[in-house]
């Protein structure tokens, strides 16, 4: 799984063989410039999804439902038709136990749900800052706890955001749905998702740690603008 953002992106990672595309709420710091994903709003992830639909990819196209809405089970069912109704095919919301009755809710009326524990970026200032999971039996027991509730209401699949390996390794043997996950180690998980400009090293101001860049988008560019602007100087 790998996340896009708009068509061109979305038919080059569709072309080259990947399994699911997430419109993710991560564009709110790689495109927008936000300093995390508590500033996208509904209207930024449907203007993406949309964008990101009209490739037409075999991949499975999973919408982030951003901060604040899926406060209520209602709530969280109208935005995520709005997400469907964009281009969509499943969306994805981050949290456990209490999440459990906004993944019924959505479910029952036909929209495949991705869950998503661990580290949650959508909780960032609340937690004071990006935080490794599954460190104590206590965090492991409330993971497993959470992991359950959401495969009882109906997901999917979930993704571990930064879970100690070995936890990781641990909750995907013990739940009945796949797992994929970031900054969870290697083959800890049944599969893997990673932000498409970190993969390219497109984004070179912030790399996250568990990041490993396949290219240089970031050089690449530099240095054909760079030769754009002195070939127009020179012959301006």
């Amino acid at each position: 799984m790998l996340t896009a953002y708009d068509f061109p992106n979305a038919k080059l990672l569709d072309e080259a063989g990947v399994d699911i595309l997430l419109v993710g709420d991560s564009l709110g710091m790689v495109v927008l410039g936000f300093p995390d994903t508590t500033g996208v709003t509904m209207a930024h992830m449907l203007h993406h999804v949309a964008a990101v639909a009209r490739a037409k990819p075999q991949a499975l196209i999973v919408a982030d439902l951003p901060i604040h809405s899926y406060d209520t089970p209602d709530q969280a069912l109208a935005n995520a038709r709005q997400l469907v109704a964009a281009g969509a095919d499943a969306v994805k919301l981050e949290g456990g136990i209490r999440q459990a009755e906004k993944v019924r809710t959505i479910t029952r009326d036909g929209i495949p749900v991705m869950g998503h524990l661990g580290m949650l970026p959508q909780r960032v200032i609340e937690e004071g800052g990006y935080r490794r999971k599954g460190k104590t039996p206590e965090q492991i027991l409330a993971l497993q706890d959470g992991a359950q509730a959401l495969v009882d209401a109906g997901v999917f699949a979930m993704v571990f955001e930064s879970i100690v390996e070995s936890a990781a390794r641990q909750l995907t043997a013990n739940i009945a749905v796949p797992t994929i996950g970031i900054g969870s180690g290697d083959g800890s998980c049944d599969g893997e998702v990673a932000v498409i400009h970190d993969l390219l090293g497109a984004y070179p101001w912030f790399v996250p740690p568990f990041a490993r860049p396949q290219a240089d988008v970031a050089a690449a560019t530099r240095h054909a603008v760079a030769a754009y602007v002195a070939r127009v100087r020179k012959t301006s």
